[in-house]
C-alpha cells in the first residue's frame, strides 16, 4: 500500500501483513471450524474475509494456502500435546491465573486426543515455514476466553457458548458489541467491512438457532483469533504460558 508523505511529497510504500485466525474444531471432519483473514497496514487491522463452517484439516490448509504471503496464524486449539495424561503445563498455569475468573482450560493429552487434528495442522504449518512464536512467518496457540478478559478489561469470562439459547444469544451480542468497539482501540484499531455485518447484528443473532447460532459463535471466535494475531504482530504486551516443547498459549495482556 502506498501513501503520500506530506513532509517529503513522495509516495511511501507501507508493508501490509496478511494474518489469519482459526477457531478449530476438535474433530474437524465432523465438526465445523471457522477462519478469519485480515490485513494489517498503517497500524490498522482490517478483516478481509470470514469463512464459517469449514470441515477437515485439508480444507483449512487449502484456505490458508490460497492467501498470498500469509505471515501469521493464531489458532484456538492445542497445537503441541506431548503429555499422555492430565493437563499440559500451560493449561495448569492458565487455571492458576484465570481459574477464579472462569477461564480455566480443558485438559489436552494424547489419551484423550491420540491423533489430534490440531497437532496435524500445526505440523503441516511448520513444514510450510510457520514457526512457533516466530517473527517472519509464524503460528501461535491462543485461547479466546482469557484473551477476551484482557482485551476488553472484563472481570470474568464472557459467557456466550453454553447455557440456555437466550443466554448464548445475549453473550454473542455482548461479544459482537465489544468487537465492534475495537474500531477505537488505541493499540490496534479493528476495521470491519459491511459484508461482515451479519455476524454483529443483534437482530440477526436473535433470529438464529441451532447450527446457525453455533456458526455465528465460531465466526466471532475466529475474528477474536485474528485480532490476537494482530496484537502478536504489533508486539502488544502479553503473557506467555508453558513452553514450545510442552505446549504453550500466548495471551495478550490488557493495558
Amino acid at each position: 500500500m502506498d501513501f503520500l508523505c506530506g513532509l517529503c511529497g513522495i509516495y511511501v510504500r507501507t508493508e501490509t501483513k496478511r494474518l489469519a485466525g482459526i477457531d478449530l474444531a476438535w474433530h474437524s471432519d465432523n465438526n465445523p471450524s471457522a477462519l478469519a483473514f485480515g490485513e494489517l497496514s498503517d497500524g490498522v487491522l482490517e478483516v478481509t474475509d470470514v469463512i464459517p463452517a469449514v470441515y477437515s484439516i485439508e480444507k483449512i490448509v487449502g484456505q490458508l494456502n490460497s492467501t498470498d504471503q500469509l505471515q501469521g496464524v493464531a489458532i484456538d486449539a492445542s497445537l503441541i500435546i506431548p503429555n499422555e495424561s492430565g493437563q499440559r503445563r500451560c493449561e495448569k498455569e492458565i487455571a492458576r491465573h484465570y481459574g477464579s475468573r472462569g477461564a480455566a482450560c480443558h485438559a489436552s493429552n494424547t489419551t484423550l486426543y491420540p491423533d489430534a487434528d490440531s497437532v496435524k495442522l500445526s505440523k503441516t504449518l511448520s513444514l510450510q515455514g510457520f514457526e512457533h512464536l516466530g517473527k517472519d512467518k509464524w503460528q501461535i496457540e491462543c485461547y479466546p476466553h482469557p484473551a477476551i478478559i484482557e482485551i476488553f478489561g472484563l472481570e470474568r469470562r464472557l459467557y456466550y457458548k453454553k447455557g440456555r439459547v437466550a443466554d448464548k444469544k445475549a453473550g454473542q451480542k455482548r461479544l459482537a458489541s465489544l468487537i465492534t468497539g475495537l474500531s477505537k482501540n488505541h493499540l490496534l484499531p479493528l476495521r470491519l467491512n459491511d459484508h461482515h455485518g451479519q455476524y454483529f447484528d443483534h437482530d440477526h443473532i436473535n433470529s438464529l438457532k441451532g447450527k446457525t447460532l453455533k456458526s455465528n459463535e465460531d465466526a466471532l471466535d475466529a475474528i477474536i483469533c485474528l485480532y490476537i494475531a494482530g496484537l502478536y504482530t504489533v508486539d502488544a504486551p502479553s503473557r506467555f504460558f508453558g513452553n514450545i516443547d510442552d505446549g504453550y498459549v500466548w495471551i495478550p495482556k490488557g493495558s
